[in-house]
């Protein structure tokens, strides 16, 4: 069993940044790649970015270059640098991780972190 949790959403004005984290615990070691989904309400689940354990990234082609993922293996942690922040980017974000390096569907699924982005 591996629970995720995640810190470091709130409300911001466009083009404000902001730094999500989630750290995992539990049966971590199985753990390969982490990444982040978000979810407005009416729109698609959408997959914003994954990392591996070996440092491979990549990103929804509406945050690249915006949004910055890494990771902490030592502290089995992940990070979401977002900057340049759009009102389009409100949603609920959700830590994910999985036993493979591709999150089509995810092993694990944190609680959820509310980003409102304010114009």
């Amino acid at each position: 069993q591996v629970q995720l949790v995640e810190s470091g959403g709130g409300l911001v004005q466009a083009g404000g940044s902001l730094r999500l984290s989630c750290v995992a615990s539990g049966s971590i070691f199985s753990i390969d790649a982490m990444g982040w989904y978000r979810q407005a309400p009416g729109k698609q689940r959408e997959l914003v970015a994954a990392i591996t354990k070996a440092g491979s990234t990549i990103y929804a082609g509406s945050v690249k270059g915006r949004f910055t993922i890494s990771r902490d293996n030592a502290k089995n942690t992940v990070y979401l640098q977002m900057n340049s922040l759009k009102p389009e980017d409100t949603a609920v974000y959700y830590c994910v991780a999985d036993k493979g390096w591709a999150l089509v569907t995810p092993d694990y699924w944190g609680q959820g972190t509310q980003v409102t982005v304010s114009s």
